[in-house]
């Protein structure tokens, strides 16, 4: 696929998702969300890949739904009957968690401007997310009659806590990146010019590390979600067993012993 509402980029095995349409605060079209979900499956198939970051062009990363946008553009489908809407989020902005359900890569989100409505649903979907000191937040929906359409009621809550979470998604009200650091939901806040250089920095230490070992513990987590302590503990053994019959298992060891840097293949 060609992307014109994206930029993609791999170097040195980082994939870099870039949000291209700056002059909408990178909102949302269906030429944008299908590319985004390609990126991620692209990203997910391609073993040269081990982390993946996106982040928006301009001066935001995501303002969610086009509220703009009318016609076949207009993702909240505001001209059409209920029939019609009943699959309108599942085809449209859906595909992008969608895809990331099967992203076992780490997914990092440099967070460079506004994240508001499903902007912020989107941020909350990555594994980190790393903001901006001039990133500004906001489950905005309430403030035009809607609910959190993209997983936010599923994810925030999850992140920040139930009450934390009625407190954003009732209110609509924006907050700041060092709110945002204080109640955990971005792992940390760097000063605008040095977002990329610092997420690159941390996803290339990433991407350093055993590819299978990390992948599999990124699943454990996930599925730790829906699971009992002991049936955590047996699909730990399941992924241990894995791990252990890799060629990096055995070179985490000799570099330890041998007091060098370890080269992990993903082998």
């Amino acid at each position: 696929m060609d992307y014109q509402a994206i930029l993609f980029d791999i170097d040195n095995r980082v994939a870099t998702i870039t949000l291209n349409r700056p002059e909408r605060m990178n909102s949302f079209s269906d030429e944008l969300l299908s590319e985004w979900a390609d990126a991620i499956v692209r990203c997910q198939d391609d073993d040269e890949v081990r982390v993946v970051v996106v982040t928006g062009a301009g001066r935001a990363f995501c303002a969610g739904a086009d509220l703009r946008a009318t016609g076949d553009a207009d993702v909240l489908m505001q001209e059409y009957g209920p029939g019609e809407r009943r699959n309108s989020l599942r085809y449209s902005v859906h595909r992008v968690p969608q895809a990331l359900e099967y992203l076992d890569k780490p997914y990092i989100a440099a967070i460079n401007g506004a994240a508001v409505g499903a902007g912020m649903d989107m941020a909350s979907m990555a594994d980190i997310r790393i903001a901006s000191d001039g990133a500004r937040f906001g489950m905005s929906y309430v403030n035009v009659a809607l609910i959190p359409g993209d997983g936010g009621a599923w994810l925030l809550p999850r992140l920040v806590g139930k009450q934390k979470a009625f407190e954003l998604i009732w209110s609509g009200e924006l907050f700041n990146a060092e709110a945002a650091l204080e109640m955990g939901y971005v792992m940390k806040v760097v000063p605008h010019d040095a977002l990329m250089e610092e997420t690159m920095a941390y996803a290339q230490k990433l991407a350093a590390g055993p590819p299978v070992a990390m992948q599999l513990a990124k699943q454990l987590i996930k599925r730790s979600e829906n699971l009992s302590f002991i049936e955590g503990l047996n699909a730990a053994q399941h992924a241990m067993t894995i791990v252990q019959s890799t060629e990096d298992a055995k070179e985490g060891p000799a570099a330890f012993r041998e007091k060098r840097p370890p080269n992990f293949t993903g082998h």
